[in-house]
């Protein structure tokens, strides 16, 4: 397989502990000089932007260092696994790297030589077959400040040992009813070491290994054997495994003629009005109250894709956000800028009306239709401009007209002139309202030799506003997104508290737009801005003749502006 380095167009560019870490083992010349990383997710739900931050470290840091990244399913709990979220990691893994030449790698595919490592252990004494319940080996763990209680099998014999537990692995026992626990240190105050299990039953089919195994391997003894097998050198994981590295250290040191990873810990990503627990995730998806993983509302990678945000801008805001060993809070308003500002320089603009009130000019020719040209981007210059339909009715939206005007009001009023985006002068004359005294039409006159938007007499006009073709416009829908969670900080809920109470039910708006026809073209993934309301990208709810938007981001930012 070709090097990261070669067949992808980024790679980590800030510094930070790991790359100091990095760079200090190539200098002393560690692992030969290679730097090999891998992404563990486990298949029990789909990718979060939490995951996505350890995918871009994993990724960016061999890319960054010319090693190897392997994508490696953390296989080892059949019961809650499915070749869905497989699929789908395998496509969020895609999306967010921005190519496929990685190698896809599998726990399972090395059962037989981690269980072989756990008979050694048998053997020499450093592990026991436990006949206590979950919930008791728990409780005689104890806690920190106090010391643990032994199992009362802890002095089986290495033969008593050998024989159930390949009874164990011959499914003469049932679910629960035993497991096989290292023999470490009952009385150390880190809990991890107090004779943690290593195998425990799981009589459920495996994808890939069918019934072959009725006993699986618990993460922390399987872990550190990937890493070795695969010639990990840096095993990167979130600060919640910190505690967990003495007993990642402590099985591969009984083995010394096998390579031996360092694991280091980074912070993990925790995001304002942001639920970043799988657990809660599943709730909302299992419960119905989000259409699905998907939904643009949740922060899974594919809810991020389907909202309008491109990997580059995820892969920014990942940088952005930083990499420590201090934990904290990042600002929601951080990913969408760096989206919109992504957007800014790239999106098209199209002309779109959310609340619309009736223009008709009434000295435009009857049943003449025109095009005015308007340009695509004014950061892109070099992206043109497009022509759009213009005719006698068209639709304004209501908050660019005010009957009575406050001081300052540059946009439509009566008797005022304003000018439309890339057409003409306009003047109201007149305004209709319906019965409930709701404007519904403007009656206007335009200046025919004002085309283009500028006067040849000379005279001025402060206003411009944007219009769409009533007789061409196209009729979409949109939805406005706002966050879930009502709360800044996910973990302030009291426990006491049903944690879906500070679910935002106004967290979508649907809304009807018409806008410019050109828009009718739109494809999937292409992000636009509907001037003055947001960045808005196509979603996959949309039906011939039907298009459905999702706003993406809007346009205003205030995180950039705090100064960051």
């Amino acid at each position: 397989m070709a090097k990261l380095s070669d067949v992808q167009d980024w790679k980590l560019n800030t510094d930070n502990f790991i790359t100091d870490i990095i760079e200090r083992d190539l200098q002393q010349g560690k692992n030969g000089g290679a730097v090999v990383t891998r992404f563990p997710p486990e298949p029990n739900g789909y990718l979060h932007i939490g995951h996505g931050k350890a995918l871009v470290l994993n990724f960016g840091m061999a890319a960054r260092y010319g090693g190897k990244c392997n994508l490696r399913f953390d296989d080892t709990n059949p019961a809650k696994e499915e070749m869905e979220y497989v699929n789908g990691i395998i496509n969020d893994v895609k999306w967010l790297v921005g190519h496929d030449s990685f190698d896809i790698l599998w726990s399972s595919d090395y059962f037989q030589f981690i269980y072989d490592r756990a008979v050694d252990l048998v053997k020499r004494g450093l592990a026991f077959m436990d006949d206590d319940s979950s919930e008791e080996i728990s409780k005689k763990r104890g806690a920190p400040t106090d010391k643990g209680t032994p199992s009362p099998y802890r002095g089986r014999s290495i033969d008593e040992n050998l024989k159930l537990f390949q009874d164990m692995t011959d499914g003469k026992f049932e679910e629960g009813s035993c497991c096989l626990r290292a023999k470490i240190d009952m009385d150390s105050p880190n809990l991890n070491l107090r004779d943690p299990i290593l195998y425990r039953i799981k009589k459920a089919p495996h994808h890939n290994t069918g019934t072959k195994w009725c006993v699986y391997p618990m993460y922390d003894w399987a872990h550190g054997w990937e890493d070795s097998i695969e010639g990990v050198t840096h095993s990167l994981c979130s600060l919640e495994y910190d505690n967990h590295r003495p007993l990642y250290d402590w099985f591969l040191d009984q083995f010394p003629e096998y390579h031996h990873p360092r694991q280091y810990e980074f912070n993990r990503l925790n995001i304002t009005n942001t639920v970043l627990s799988k657990r809660k995730l599943i709730q909302l998806v299992k419960e119905g109250r989000v259409k699905g993983w998907d939904d643009p509302r949740m922060p899974t990678l594919c809810g991020l894709r389907r909202r309008g945000y491109t990997a580059s801008s995820v892969r920014k805001f990942v940088e952005m956000a930083g990499c420590s060993r201090t934990d904290g809070m990042v600002d929601l308003g951080m990913l969408e800028f760096s989206i919109r500002e992504e957007l800014n320089k790239t999106a098209p603009r199209v002309m779109g009306v959310f609340d619309p009130i009736k223009v008709t000019l009434t000295n435009y020719p009857a049943g003449k239709t025109e095009t005015v040209s308007v340009e695509n981007n004014p950061e892109l210059p070099e992206t043109g401009s497009r022509e759009v339909p213009f005719g006698p009715n068209l639709l304004i939206d209501g908050e660019d007209f005010a009957e009575v005007p406050v001081k300052g009001w540059f946009r439509m009023a009566p008797g005022a002139e304003v000018r439309l985006k890339g057409a003409y002068f306009v003047k109201v004359n007149e305004v209709v309202k319906d019965a409930s005294g709701k404007v519904v039409e403007l009656k206007c006159t335009y200046d025919p030799a004002s085309r283009g938007g500028e006067s040849p007499d000379g005279r001025k006009v402060k206003g411009t506003i944007q219009w769409v073709s009533a007789d061409h416009g196209v009729e979409v829908e949109t939805r406005l997104y706002s966050p879930l969670l009502t709360v800044e900080n996910a973990a302030s809920i009291p426990e006491d508290q049903d944690w879906l109470n500070f679910i935002d039910p106004a967290s979508l708006t649907i809304a009807k737009a018409w806008v410019e026809p050109s828009v009718a073209q739109a494809q999937p993934g292409v992000g636009y801005q509907f001037m003055r309301k947001g960045y808005f990208c196509l979603d996959s709810d949309s039906k011939p003749g039907a298009p459905v938007f999702n706003r993406t981001v809007t346009l205003k930012d205030t995180w950039g502006k705090q100064g960051r």
